[in-house]
């Protein structure tokens, strides 16, 4: 595992490039600076340059390289930071013409990802991801290496200057997919046990640091479950958790639905990642409903939706219904929210939750319908499913049976329906 170290004090100059007047750009080095922090990295300049085109050799231009060599000398910064995913061959020509540690956006994101990984199957998918990334720039990160003890990038599959060749980096990534195949075998085992059981499912998606775990925990408040006991780590952090959290909700009138957290997304989300944890956003794409929360006192909210649903459509995901929950509204009272899919909440206030609640309800709970059943007191059994399983409005005991009105889901409908009178 490729985590930092503590002991080593990492002084970076940040590098981007800004492609033909990219929009995004500002925000996305923003967002490098945050990332960079993330990783304990003390930002001591940037450098920037607009081009039509980046450059095979250097990705920057020659007079930039000098720059970023000036910069590094007067700020004594030890490590030089890429905006974007750079080749081997541009590793080990910058490194030589800097004279300093270089690494790009993805290996940054790999590093907090496997300092934040705590469950074996997010460290399996983690490592399987910097194993891909690092099997072919096994010659340039080599001499990269070899400039820090600690850093990022220092440990684990970077261990011993990556003395790994491709063959046994090969072996490692298929010996660690062996063993994430049976995790994710279990993962769907409980997927397919879910689906027996009829519950729908909704699943948070979102920018990270949006407040997916926060809103979770906000559901589980106002519904019946013991929420101190089911409620899921938050913190105020990029990729806080990494992962997935399943949660029965289960509410006053007897409804119930499950309710999935996922890893948050980021601009640039490396490749490598969406593929390795391709087995936990399956999550996502087998959702009833999803549950899109923004952090709506970001001022960059917009361009956090579009990069989220950017990822959700590389996913495969876009006839699953979404609604929007605009986070942190205590943050920013005078935002507008855009139409009636969505609701303002604060889910560390509490603010707006039981409408957030009410409008995922009238999603996932469409095909309820109401019925009356005369069930024969021998059929006990099907009293006891109904008063846990369905929203029962009356009750009468008749001479032949129990007479239940209910609102109940059209499978238990279907399943019932010889009772119903």
């Amino acid at each position: 595992m490729v985590i930092i170290m503590d002991e080593i004090l990492q002084r970076a100059i940040l590098v981007g490039v800004d492609v033909n007047s990219d929009p995004n750009f500002e925000y996305s080095m923003k967002e490098l600076a945050n990332l960079a922090e993330a990783c304990e990295v003390e930002v001591v300049g940037e450098v920037t340059q607009n081009l039509q085109r980046t450059h095979g050799a250097t990705y920057v231009g020659t007079g930039k390289v000098e720059e970023i060599a000036q910069q590094v000398d007067i700020s004594e910064a030890n490590l030089v930071i890429f905006n974007d995913e750079l080749s081997p061959s541009q590793i080990r020509n910058l490194e030589s013409a800097i004279d300093c540690k270089v690494i790009d956006r993805t290996l940054l994101i790999l590093d907090i990802f496997a300092k934040r990984a705590k469950t074996r199957e997010a460290q399996l998918q983690v490592e399987i991801a910097q194993l891909q990334y690092m099997k072919p720039r096994l010659v340039g990160l080599t001499s990269s290496l070899s400039r820090q003890g600690g850093g990022i990038g220092a440990k684990g599959v970077g261990e011993k200057k990556l003395e790994l060749n491709r063959r046994r980096i090969e072996d490692q990534i298929y010996a660690l997919n062996k063993e994430l195949d049976h995790l994710v075998t279990a993962r769907q085992t409980q997927r397919k046990l879910r689906k027996k059981n009829a519950l729908p499912v909704v699943a948070l998606v979102g920018y990270t640091n949006a407040g997916k775990s926060t809103t979770m925990n906000a559901l589980l408040k106002v519904s019946s479950t013991d929420s101190e006991e089911k409620k899921v780590f938050e913190k105020n952090m990029l990729f806080a958790t990494l992962e997935t959290s399943t949660r029965h909700i289960h509410l006053a009138d007897n409804k119930q639905f499950l309710l999935t957290d996922t890893v948050g997304f980021v601009s640039k989300l490396p490749h490598q990642l969406v593929k390795a944890f391709r087995s936990t956003l399956e999550e996502v794409t087998e959702a009833d409903l999803l549950l899109h929360v923004v952090d709506i006192s970001h001022p960059e909210h917009e361009t956090q939706i579009k990069v989220t649903n950017k990822v959700l459509e590389d996913l495969g995901v876009k006839e699953t219904p979404m609604i929007y929950a605009y986070n942190k509204s205590d943050l920013a009272d005078d935002a507008v929210i855009p139409n009636q899919e969505s609701v303002k909440i604060s889910a560390k206030t509490g603010a707006q939750i039981p409408e957030l609640l009410e409008l995922v309800k009238k999603h996932i709970f469409d095909d309820f319908v109401r019925a009356v059943f005369l069930i024969p007191y021998t059929e006990g059994a099907a009293v006891s499913y109904l008063n846990e399983r369905a929203s029962v409005k009356k009750v009468d005991y008749q001479d032949n049976g129990t007479l239940m009105e209910v609102e109940c889901d059209a499978s238990d409908f279907e399943r019932f329906k010889h009772y119903s009178v």
